[in-house]
């Protein structure tokens, strides 16, 4: 049933436009990987505080109050490009298994920022200021997303190399 959807999504004009522009494709392509280096430069940032590996001088509040809307907006810019690349050629993606784990590793990645911000962030002004270290979930929510976020560009670097043909 999926297959179907998706050979439908590959016929439409959106889908067409994108995948035949001599243009369209680069430029989503481009502002997809610029975006995912804002947003993963600020991330790797807020997780190197929380693991207290670096930028101790600052408290983690004043590190997430000032990066955290440049994150989101990071995202939202890779989400739409990502949509619109996988929208050019969705068949490809769909048996891609290098395309699979990544969207299941977004989904742990997202489940993992999804429980630091519901419950352990919000305490964040409790954990002192500067050169303290956070909590111990706080560091391995840190180490999490690190290793979360770097999976995920590796296997969407591989989603061009599909070995498994």
């Amino acid at each position: 049933m999926a297959l179907l959807w998706l050979q439908w999504v590959e016929t439409t004009a959106l889908s067409t436009g994108v995948r035949e522009s001599v243009w369209a494709y680069p430029i989503i392509e481009s502002m997809h990987v610029l975006s995912l280096c804002l947003f993963l430069g600020l991330t790797a940032l807020m997780d190197v505080r929380l693991l207290g590996a670096g930028l101790r001088q600052l408290p983690v509040r004043q590190i997430t109050r000032q990066v955290l809307p440049l994150i989101r907006w990071g995202f939202v810019v890779i989400t739409v490009t990502g949509l619109l690349l996988f929208v050019a050629t969705p068949v490809a993606f769909y048996g891609n298994v290098f395309f699979r784990v990544k969207l299941g590793l977004l989904a742990l990645a997202g489940v993992n920022a999804w429980v630091f911000h519901a419950t352990i962030h919000r305490s964040v002004d409790d954990w002192g200021g500067e050169g303290l270290m956070p909590p111990t979930r706080a560091r391995v929510a840190g180490a999490a997303s690190l290793v979360l976020w770097i999976a995920v560009v590796a296997t969407g670097r591989f989603i061009a190399y599909n070995w498994f043909i």
